[in-house]
């Protein structure tokens, strides 16, 4: 089967759901009826159980059998690619006479197959058309998962989440599809559980993951036919998980009453259990090569890190080394040589299976083949990132050679066939002595589990107040539907300045104004009262502004001719930052267009190209025709009128800069991405200095060619007209009326806003009294410059600390580090070994040793690590863009004080085309990161920085998440509709023959506006109520951290009524325990919070926590 071929029939369809619908030719009816029956009999009768709502989701044979027979263990898969043109052949003749049903039947059929094929975009944008022309034709609750499953991995979390929380809060109801028993309704709200529990699990809430994920393990069980399929997928999804948590969460997951891990056996050690898990996995799947392949990675990573465990003896090291060369090979074999591969998570889970058995037999030391398996694995890993970058028809050559370079590591690795006895299993006779053990999982006990977690579900269902207009149908009076999946924030001012987009009046008239609606449950509880808020946000989806920004070379419907050719040829002009963001962005690798306007702002994007498309980051990303409402049309059974009233605006409207499209839109927390070069093409002088001595520079500068554009004034970060107000704004901007002087309280922070250096003394900062403070980012055509910064940062907002002062651990006097508590940490391999970590060659200190490594991969506290690795000399940069690294992947955790490393391999992709004041942003692509399907950006210094920089961004961003995760426990108590989250941050020390060469941080990518908050002083934008949460928050973690530290500095993704779902990444944490540096500003930065951003009144959020009132500083 043709990949490009598939494309073409799907653009077809893609075409005929776009045209206006007609009366129907004879020739059509024809043609429909006979694609119709030329389908085999087994089509036929799968597709009309499809049609008749048989099942929610397309079953399996062997899913629901105790004992499948042999024609049980065919796949549903194989059919499908058998039958795939003639299927799509059936879809466009559906839609070309009208019949609905059986269109939306037979994408219901193939979706499974279409997403593992990278081709979900045009099948959900089909999907969608489809619903709007046929709003009363049901549709399969597999697709509405889909469409969440998409969000996730493309960086919408926000708008996974709320399709997730509905489905779950609401039984699995989905509009006019009838459900035909009640387990069918647990089926969809296990697999929606699951789902979130993967959402978590990007997030790093390990925890709070793993115990979604076993609720889901409770539904799947307690069906009347326990489902194998769903069964076998949790399970690998906790394994995966454990892997992951510290010990201190699987202590607490475990002795959770709700929760019984008898049946994985022995539960002594996190990694022990998670194996367990990943093999019964494996026996529940065994009939599917890929779930097969996917959960014995997943058990042979298990099986490795518990053998560099401090838990494992070292008598039984070796077994457990080769238990993983079994489970690795046994996902080797899954596919004979010359069989088609059709799924990007196949050929990654291939490569990492291959790249895992060379550290396998690396540690084992009987076969040296596996240093000629390296460089095969590596140029596999650089095939597949062009994978995930080319089209159709390069796409099955590059898959072809990936797995012929797996094939080669088979070959030297000596991979044999295993035996086994069943012909339609993957898996060898030995897996299958699994012991069964007793489970008492029952749909009452499923009831309860999901009980528990009602409450947060409800509440994030209510965080959008509209009225569905389906209103008065449905089941008990009622429509049923999901979400708005809208692209608005909110009944925002409409008066944005079209000039300063770069779109007259007129053209932002031609756009019909959106608007969202929620269909809420009539016997949901009141919502908390409105905080007061000057956006006048009446209505606000979970997704809100996540695409206002539009990040595609696709031309807006409706824009005229004459438009995009200005688009195309002058971009469009930021009167905020002063610069040309079109002109310049054009010269990235990434080449996407940043097109601004009240259009692009208000959601419409083209149905033939969106951002996600462009970057490639999951063809399955949905930046289609219009709103993307389908979601609640589909499960109101109404859809929207296409021109309505009351015009929304989005972030982007507002003018609170750039909307980034990066997991973090200032890589240096000052937010100064949109800040451009006067001259598009000037060089950085940064860039062209001369390194140090003792710095690992490439000989070629970062960035050079065209890789790089977005640059930021080499003296001041600043563009040349960052502080100038538009032509024609009042100097106390257009909104709502100015502040007073010396109000500190109403100072409104954007993306520009910097995050300030520890240099002036401190002193309550009046309002400023210079021209570049007097515009204020506020609702009206005055686009705004920064908030009136008063203080340049002169050094790295991102140094804690500098040189030995770098890391959380107190410094006694004379240098020697101690930990807080001044005792050894119990868990770290260091500590315990007598600092075996701690030797290095003086001539090449960052040559790994093997107790190095033992101690990485068995876990070492933070004080040990920058023991180990700190200099005050040598300096890291990635050397080479475009290139495959062996490399270090490190996790911290917060609560053990640990980090803990895993050997993986990984592509540093080009640049971003961002960069903040001190990062650049890059693409990064690794074999063990967290989401297989997602895609991760990667974090480097613009100037070559000591390796304890990189260590302490990530310290501090999980230090956040730590307190962050105790802040939602409490919301959730007070029965607060809202929730913040800290991105989780990694990082990945790149090797060139087992010696450091490079170091960078590492987050998931996420999509949307970026905006920011607050600084790291006194400002704070209050136009946002998530700006009160982040404020109570800080005065949780004050409160919570014994009044030693405050985070702040907060900036992220955000809702426009502040409810539902914050992300937020790059904090700064003010500290009584670590020493004073040029951003941690210790007992100056507590009184700044304080006086400043908190006050001496509590917000309402700080009052519905019942926080103490902070009083005055120093604490008495």
């Amino acid at each position: 089967m043709d990949s490009q071929e598939v494309g073409v029939w799907l653009e077809d369809c893609l075409e005929a759901a776009s045209q206006q619908a007609v009366p129907p030719s004879e020739e059509a009816r024809l043609s429909f009826c006979r694609n119709r029956e030329a389908l085999c009999a087994e089509l036929a009768l799968l597709l009309r159980e499809a049609v008749e709502m048989k099942w929610p989701f397309v079953p399996e044979k062997w899913q629901y059998k105790k004992s499948p027979g042999s024609r049980d263990k065919a796949n549903l898969t194989d059919l499908i690619r058998r039958h795939l043109l003639q299927l799509l052949a059936l879809l466009k003749a559906s839609i070309a006479v009208g019949e609905a049903c059986w269109a939306l039947a037979v994408v219901f059929l193939v979706d499974r197959f279409l997403y593992w094929m990278d081709e979900s975009s045009r099948l959900l944008k089909i999907t969608k058309l489809l619903h709007r022309r046929h709003p009363d034709t049901p549709v399969a609750p597999q697709l509405v998962i889909r469409q969440a499953r998409v969000y996730l991995n493309s960086g919408k979390l926000q708008k996974a989440e709320y399709i997730l929380s509905n489905l779950i809060n609401s039984s699995g109801a989905t509009g006019c599809w009838t459900y035909h028993s009640e387990s069918d309704r647990v089926l969809v709200q296990a697999v929606s559980v699951q789902v979130r529990g993967l959402v978590l699990q990007k997030l790093g809430l390990w925890l709070e993951a793993a115990e979604l994920v076993w609720a889901s393990l409770v539904g799947y069980y307690a069906l009347p036919q326990p489902d194998k399929k769903g069964i076998g997928t949790s399970l690998g999804v906790l394994a995966n998980i454990l892997v992951s948590m510290n010990d201190e969460d699987f202590r607490a997951f475990k002795t959770n009453p709700d929760i019984d891990l008898s049946f994985l056996g022995d539960s002594s050690h996190r990694l022990l259990s998670a194996a367990e898990a990943a093999k019964m996995a494996v026996v529940y799947s065994q009939y599917a090569s890929l779930y097969v392949l996917t959960n014995v990675a997943a058990q042979g990573t298990c099986l490795l890190s518990y053998s560099f465990s401090i838990g494992c003896p070292p008598s039984e090291r070796r077994s457990f080394l080769l238990r993983a060369r079994e489970a690795f090979e046994i996902g080797l074999l899954t596919k004979a040589e010359g069989e088609p591969v059709i799924s990007k998570q196949e050929l990654h889970t291939f490569i990492k299976a291959a790249y895992s058995l060379t550290v396998v037999h690396k540690w084992l030391g009987v076969c040296p083949e596996w240093t000629q398996a390296v460089p095969a694995c590596q140029k596999a890993l650089a095939r597949f990132y062009d994978y995930c970058h080319a089209g159709s028809q390069e796409r099955d050559v590059l898959c072809g050679e990936i797995m012929r370079l797996v094939g080669q590591v088979k070959g030297l690795l000596q991979v044999k066939r295993f035996p086994n006895s069943d012909a339609g299993s993957f898996i060898p006779d030995s897996y299958r002595n699994i012991t069964e053990r007793p489970i008492d999982f029952t749909l009452s006990r499923f009831s309860l589990v999901i009980g528990r977690f009602r409450k947060y579900h409800a509440s994030l269902c209510e965080a959008d107040g509209g009225e569905c207009s389906g209103r008065g149908a449905g089941r008990d009076g009622w429509r049923l539907c999901i979400t708005a999946l809208g692209t608005t924030v909110g009944a925002l001012a409409r008066e944005c300045a079209t000039e300063s987009c770069g779109v007259t009046g007129d053209a932002a008239e031609e756009e019909p104004p959106q608007e969202e609606a929620l269909c809420a449950h009539p016997e949901s509880p009141p919502q908390k009262e409105e905080l007061g808020s000057t956006l006048g946000s009446t209505d606000s989806s979970l997704g809100s502004s996540w695409q206002e920004f539009s990040l595609s070379r696709s031309p807006r419907p409706g824009s005229s001719a004459g438009e995009l050719q200005r688009n195309a040829e002058g971009g469009v002009r930021d009167n905020r930052s002063g610069g040309d963001l079109e002109g310049n962005r054009n010269q990235t690798n990434v080449g996407y267009k940043a097109v601004v306007s009240s259009k692009a702002a208000q959601g419409s994007t083209s149905s033939t190209g969106s951002d996600m498309e462009q970057f490639e980051v999951l063809q399955a990303a949905i930046e289609t025709v219009g709103s993307e409402d389908w979601i609640t049309d589909i499960l109101s059974g109404s859809p929207k009128p296409s021109g309505t009233s009351g015009a929304t605006q989005s972030v982007s409207q507002l003018n609170l800069g750039m909307s980034s499209s990066s997991p973090n839109g200032s890589f240096s927390s000052q937010s100064s991405w949109e800040k451009i070069s006067p001259v598009p093409n000037s060089p950085d002088p940064r860039k062209t200095s001369q390194p140090k001595p003792g710095e690992r520079q490439s000989s070629e500068p970062f960035g050079s060619g065209d890789s790089f554009s977005l640059l930021v004034n080499p003296d001041t970060g600043d563009s040349a007209d960052d502080h100038k107000c538009p032509a024609g704004a009042a100097p106390g901007g257009g909104g709502p009326a100015s502040p007073k002087p010396g109000s500190l309280q109403s100072y409104h922070v954007d993306v520009n806003a910097e995050t300030e250096t520890d240099s002036p003394p401190y002193s309550p900062r009046p309002a400023a009294q210079n021209p570049s403070s007097a515009c204020r980012a506020a609702p009206g055509p005055c686009a705004p410059g920064p908030c009136g910064s008063t203080e340049d940062s002169a050094g790295s907002p991102f140094e804690v600390l500098e040189g030995k002062e770098a890391g959380w651990a107190g410094t006694k006097h004379g240098g020697e580090k101690t930990s807080p508590s001044g005792h050894q940490n119990p868990s770290c391999y260091s500590c315990l070994k007598q600092n075996a970590a701690g030797s290095a060659s003086p001539e090449r200190p960052y040559l790994l040793t093997q107790q190095d490594y033992r101690a990485l991969l068995a876990g070492i506290c933070h004080e040990c690590l920058l023991k180990r690795l700190q200099s005050d000399k040598t300096k890291f940069k990635i050397k080479k863009h475009r290139s495959v690294y062996s490399a270090l992947h490190l996790k911290f955790s917060r609560a053990t004080g640990l980090w803990t490393g895993r050997q993986t391999c990984a592509y540093i992709g080009e640049p971003m085309g961002m960069q903040g004041k001190q990062r650049a942003a890059l693409w990064v692509q690794f074999l063990h990161q967290e989401e297989r399907l997602s895609s991760y950006v990667g974090k480097d210094y613009l100037v070559p920085k000591e390796i304890q920089f990189h260590l302490n961004d990530v310290e501090r961003q999980m230090t956040a998440q730590y307190y962050v995760t105790e802040f939602n426990k409490r919301l959730h108590e007070q029965e607060v509709t809202a929730q913040i989250f800290f991105i989780p941050s990694e990082v990945l020390l790149t090797l060139e023959g087992g010696e450091i060469t490079g170091c960078i941080t590492v987050e998931p990518y996420m999509l949307g506006d970026f905006v920011k908050l607050t600084n790291n002083t006194g400002k704070k934008d209050e136009r946002f109520r998530a700006t009160e949460y982040g404020i109570a928050f800080g005065h949780f973690a004050y409160q919570f951290s014994g009044l030693q530290e405050v985070v702040v500095d907060l900036q992220g993704w955000v809702t426009a009524n502040g409810k539902g779902l914050t992300y937020l990444t790059d904090p700064q944490i003010h500290s009584l325990r670590t020493p004073r540096g040029p951003s941690n500003f210790a007992d100056r930065g507590l009184k700044y919070f304080l006086e400043e951003q908190h006050g001496p009144e509590c917000n309402v959020i700080c009052r519905w926590l019942k926080l103490p009132r902070v009083g005055g500083f120093p604490p008495k």
